[in-house]
């Protein structure tokens, strides 16, 4: 039985971020048999209907704008493809201890749409399906399931495998009081002989050639695409996460889901996963929320501090295209502090700023996505290449087999019994506990010529993609030398685009005295609110120093910009707390200009992203709060401002 226990320690107490739900279990009850009747009760008595569930009116499509469950015909200046790179089936032990039953098949027929009753009683469904989706269970816990199916099981693993169907509190101490070994070990159950991980490793084997089959038979070139994929989770103190999704090109993948068993870190797993993918296999990883890496995610050393080699920051150059800045846990993008001043960086803050020798629970100068370009500058200065030049993507990271759930009058929470329904996420509020601070997370945006594996995969290498805080916003972003307004006049301004410059993810070297333009266009989600304001934000090296600073460039109801404050005043919009009900006049359905950069010097290395901000919105607790009839918690937002985020563009030699 030792290996099990190996497994869940890391799947259930570092993968999942087991300490705050181990902390909430030891003040929640658990969810026996009554338990889970009381739950499917509460869920009958929520008021579902306490607010109108949004549904596009004839017109509300903007003109070019797909509607949703339809596919958009091949397009050689490309789509918006929306979906989710980063999800749990119940075959992540994380997720099936605290109660998701939804199967890995099931989660991708949710994410076409199709709708699934928890088993807590509340109703799972997409107000829009995906175009695409990668399932990352942890790697870690495959073959779980095959061992407690074992006919030669033991009897100690006999009585685990029931235990994990109903656990208890001393169940979850003694899980959590091993929790961060580093580094973890595979070791074998009774039964299989000790030492003899050959049984182990070939009940992860088959793990991972479910997830590929299942993977295999839910995609539909042209109208659904599927990855293979799984979450690599090395321990950390504390639940920190230092979390990789692997997602593959396509059907041929390595015949072994490299865990952290296998790899001790990043660099182990870069190599290792080079070494068993031969074309036509390609894959790439994919750090997920920065946020609780206590500063490792674009630090200068492994896990194990380990310093990077100029040969290590290449690898890392090869396969690491893109990272992800928004999911439940919270923003990744930039925290205020560390030289960020704008107050977007406030938005659903998972964490705080670290204070003075403080090395876990909170944000570190090398967590975040900006501070991550900046730092990739730096290098760039220094070794000539810039191996930090990512792209930016959103996922959920929810635990409930509901890929790309993203909306926030459907919560249903994240971690299945114990969020999952409106009461047992607000009870957080009431206590002070951290599950409040979640949020139902982002999507992963692709723009590509068509919704098949090689376009969305070659999408993803060239980074031409973005993120949103969960809302389809709809966001282009192009820079080249001879970009001005006339070319908003253009017959076919993204062709014209194109043609003249590089959009999103790209690299633009210019010559002699030219300077950049930058066009930008945001179309707003139908199902949410108008958009109040484009921002771009800049990175720069000035005399050794990375500096950075913010653009408002486009602004609706006819609002200027402040050349003192580079903003444009407040969006006088407001929403109707007793039903959710916004303002529909106030902000625009589609924002896009041509900007150029005052303090632009030639030669200079920068990095430039689009950021949007939509009019505010109710917060998930809110909507909660109207279906149990109560008034919004105090201690949280009533509101939001979703937000969407585009992959830089990078100036100077690459």
């Amino acid at each position: 039985m030792r290996w099990i226990y190996g497994a869940v320690i890391v799947a259930l107490v570092v993968a999942g971020g087991g300490y705050w739900y181990v902390q909430s279990l030891l003040t929640a009850p658990m969810y026996s048999a009554e338990a889970l009747e009381q739950m499917q009760a509460d869920a009958s008595a929520q008021k579902e209907d306490a607010f109108a569930r949004p549904v596009p009116q004839v017109g509300q499509i903007p003109p070019g704008q797909i509607p949703a469950g339809q596919t958009p015909p091949a397009n050689p200046l490309n789509n918006a493809y929306f979906g989710d790179l980063h999800s749990h089936s119940n075959l992540s032990f994380d997720s099936y201890i605290f109660g998701n039953r939804i199967s890995l098949d099931e989660a991708y027929q949710i994410a076409r749409g199709k709708a699934v009753e928890s088993s807590w009683g509340e109703r799972i469904q997409l107000a829009q399906p995906l175009d695409f989706a990668a399932v990352t269970d942890h790697a870690e816990g495959f073959g779980l399931f095959e061992a407690c199916d074992a006919e030669n099981a033991s009897a100690g693993l006999k009585d685990f495998c029931t235990r994990f169907e109903s656990p208890s509190v001393r169940f979850f101490l003694e899980l959590r009081g091993a929790g961060e070994e580093r580094p973890p070990q595979r070791l074998t159950w009774e039964g299989n002989g000790e030492g003899d991980e050959s049984v182990t490793i070939a009940q992860a084997r088959s793990t991972w050639e479910k997830i590929v089959e299942v993977a295999n038979r839910h995609n539909k070139p042209g109208e659904f695409t599927t990855f293979a994929a799984y979450e690599y989770s090395p321990p950390l103190p504390d639940s920190g996460k230092i979390h990789r999704n692997i997602i593959f090109r396509n059907a041929t993948v390595p015949a072994d889901a490299i865990s952290a068993f296998d790899a001790r870190t990043e660099l182990d797993l870069w190599r290792m996963l080079s070494e068993g993918c031969e074309a036509p296999c390609d894959f790439i990883t994919i750090p997920h929320n920065p946020n609780k890496s206590w500063g490792l995610t674009f630090a200068s050393h492994t896990i194990d501090g380990d310093v990077y080699t100029v040969d290590d920051w290449k690898m890392r150059d090869a396969v690491e295209p893109l990272v992800e800045v928004f999911q439940i846990k919270g923003n990744s993008e930039c925290s205020l502090g560390f030289g960020a001043t704008d107050e977007e960086c406030g938005f659903e803050q998972f964490l705080p700023v670290c204070e003075e020798g403080q090395e876990t629970g909170c944000i570190f100068a090398t967590s975040m996505a900006r501070d991550g370009l900046k730092i990739g500058l730096a290098l760039e200065e220094e070794m000539g290449f810039n191996p930090l030049d990512f792209g930016m993507i959103g996922s959920t990271d929810a635990h409930n087999s509901n890929p790309g759930d993203a909306e926030e009058y459907d919560y249903r929470g994240a971690a299945a019994l114990f969020t999952g329904t409106a009461n047992q996420r607000l009870m957080g509020s009431r206590g002070g506990r951290q599950v409040t601070r979640q949020n139902p997370g982002g999507l992963a945006v692709i723009w590509a010529p068509e919704n098949t594996r090689d376009a969305l995969f070659d999408a993803m290498e060239r980074k031409e993609v973005y993120a949103t805080s969960g809302t389809r916003i709809r966001l282009r972003f192009f820079a080249g030398p001879g970009y001005d307004e006339s070319l908003m006049n253009a017959d076919n301004p993204v062709e014209a685009a194109y043609a003249q410059g590089v959009p999103m993810g790209g690299s633009l070297s210019l010559s002699g005295e030219e300077t950049p333009g930058f066009f930008v266009s945001a179309l707003r989600d139908p199902l949410s609110a108008p958009l109040d304001r484009v921002q771009i934000v800049k990175g720069w090296v000035e005399n050794g120093d990375v500096k950075e600073i913010v653009y408002d460039v486009a602004c609706s109801g006819g609002r200027t910009v402040d050349p003192a404050t580079r903003r444009c005043p407040a969006l006088a919009a407001s929403v109707d707390l007793t039903n959710c009900a916004i303002d529909q006049d106030q902000g625009a359905p589609l924002l896009e200009t041509v900007w150029r950069d005052p303090a632009y010097q030639a030669g200079q290395r920068a990095f430039y992203y689009a950021r949007v901000v939509e009019a505010s919105t109710c917060r998930w607790s809110t909507y909660d709060a109207l279906r149990l009839g109560v008034a919004p918690a105090d201690d949280l937002p009533a509101t939001i401002t979703e937000m969407a985020w585009s992959s830089p563009i990078f100036m100077g030699a690459h």
